[in-house]
């Protein structure tokens, strides 16, 4: 727990020297559920997770928020969206382009729940060399991306 307070007054410092600029938090999707396919709702650990992230993110001055297609990126944004008032913006899972447009043309922060194979291009895109990987179970990455002139990388883990 010290090591997490420790990293969000890093965090902190960071955002606040940034302060004109705009961050874009990154997650994957919480844990899905083991029925309904190729886009099953979130399973119980997947709800408490998003319940967490909204937590952790309800004071980031978060002004839009983005989300693909499937059920489970929309239930773990869904906590902050509610709790913010903030209806999430829906971009193709595979339509990084798309997403990346967005974020560049808007101002303020913003919240973009994406998939294991999708996250590292979309940072990359947002100008960071540092490989990411993501193992198929891991969900607690938080990635925030602080888009200054050379972008900055802050990798936490949520619970």
């Amino acid at each position: 727990m010290k090591h997490f307070i420790a990293l969000l007054i890093l965090w902190g410092l960071l955002v606040s020297g940034a302060a004109a600029q705009s961050t874009i938090f990154i997650v994957r999707h919480a844990e899905k559920g083991q029925a309904g396919g190729d886009d099953p709702d979130l399973s119980e650990a997947g709800r408490a997770r998003a319940e967490a992230l909204a937590k952790m993110l309800k004071d980031a001055n978060i002004t839009a928020i983005y989300i693909t297609e499937f059920k489970r990126t929309q239930q773990t944004a869904a906590p902050l969206a509610k709790a913010l008032g903030i209806t999430a913006t829906t971009v193709p899972a595979k339509n990084t382009a798309a997403l990346i447009a967005k974020l560049r043309g808007s101002n303020g922060n913003a919240l973009v729940v994406g998939h294991g194979n999708t996250i590292a291009d979309l940072i990359k895109a947002l100008g960071i060399s540092e490989p990411i990987n993501i193992a198929e179970n891991d969900y607690d990455n938080l990635f925030g991306v602080v888009l200054v002139e050379k972008p900055q990388l802050i990798r936490l883990h949520y619970r």
